[in-house]
């Protein structure tokens, strides 16, 4: 079912690799997007509950990995939207500090 859902979500562009083992198998989209499965559901974590003080999942049926692609697709997109942006280097730069502690000025 894991390998069906990574067909799915290449169809949409997007790479994931496929692990399993102990009669589990889970599928890493994106830093903070794995998706588990069990062979029958698929589930994911969408975020954190402050009251309950744990993560809080979405699941989907593997018969539909289709929907399920979909979805996480849309998750994917809204952790892509919120994650940190890049901050590069300014041009012509090495990507160093201008000096160091203990550097001659």
């Amino acid at each position: 079912m894991a390998d069906q859902l990574q067909q799915e979500l290449e169809s949409h562009g997007l790479t994931a690799d496929v692990n399993d083992g102990y009669g589990l198998a889970v599928v890493s989209v994106w830093r903070g997007l794995l998706v588990w499965t069990d062979g029958a559901v698929f589930w994911w974590s969408t975020g954190w509950n402050d009251q309950r003080d744990r993560p809080v999942y979405a699941w989907h049926p593997t018969a539909d990995p289709t929907r399920a692609a979909r979805r996480i697709v849309a998750r994917y997109a809204d952790l892509r939207g919120s994650a940190p942006k890049r901050v590069l280097p300014a041009p012509g730069s090495r990507g160093e500090m201008p000096f160091r502690a203990g550097d001659p000025l």
